[in-house]
């Protein structure tokens, strides 16, 4: 059984640095596409970050290039997104999440999900 757990999550303020983990476990993730995506009250859940287990690429969401990094440890079977220069406006719960069938940035194609880390910036 896949299980995917986010930590990391806080309350920082605004220009401060986080960074968020996710432990993955129940199988190999070969050929995975490992994503952070996040979701504020009242707002749909949106894509953050990707990142391709087995090979370097990589893929960020407008709002945080330049600010955002994802990585892994592959013998860790962790995710990483180290989030600086963080704004009010990346106020949420963060998600991590697996996504078995190859590329994406969409929500929809990811199968596994995390329970969510709530990250709060303040003014």
């Amino acid at each position: 059984q896949v299980q995917l757990v986010e930590s990391g999550g806080g309350l920082v303020q605004a220009g401060g640095s986080l960074r968020l983990s996710c432990a993955a476990s129940g199988r190999t993730f070969s050929g995975y596409t490992m994503g952070w995506f996040r979701q504020a009250p009242g707002k749909e859940r949106e894509f953050v970050a990707a990142i391709y287990w087995s090979g370097p690429s990589t893929a960020y969401a407008d709002s945080v290039k330049g600010r955002f990094t994802i990585s892994r440890d592959n013998a860790e079977s962790t995710v990483y997104l180290q989030m600086n220069s963080l704004k009010p406006e990346d106020t949420a719960v963060y998600y991590c999440a697996a996504d078995r069938g190859g590329w994406s940035q969409f929500k929809f194609d990811y199968e596994y999900w995390g329970q969510g880390t709530q990250v709060t910036v303040s003014s």
